[in-house]
């Protein structure tokens, strides 16, 4: 794994870019935007966080979330909301 520099600050705001396997088209394919649409709301009811912005493309997003004030863990979220859609 790479040993990129992350910063881990509660109650941040954070940037993402999250790519598809092999730049695959699916994020627009409604059965995956329905995946990702559930996979968010689970994982903010057990872990929350606030979506400042979104853009959804093809083969990839950007996202702007907001921490709450005694969290920093967005990679948790992350993988649990990659998880949910792939199994989806």
């Amino acid at each position: 794994m790479s040993r990129y520099r992350r910063s881990q600050n509660p109650g941040a705001t954070y940037f993402f870019t999250v790519v598809t396997y092999r730049r695959q088209a699916i994020l627009c394919d409604e059965p995956v935007r329905e995946a990702l649409r559930k996979a968010i709301a689970i994982t903010r009811t057990k872990r929350p966080f606030t979506i400042d912005a979104w853009v959804l493309l093809p083969d990839h997003l950007h996202t702007i979330w907001t921490l709450p004030g005694d969290d920093a863990d967005y990679s948790t979220r992350w993988g649990v909301i990659k998880r949910q859609v792939s199994v989806a």
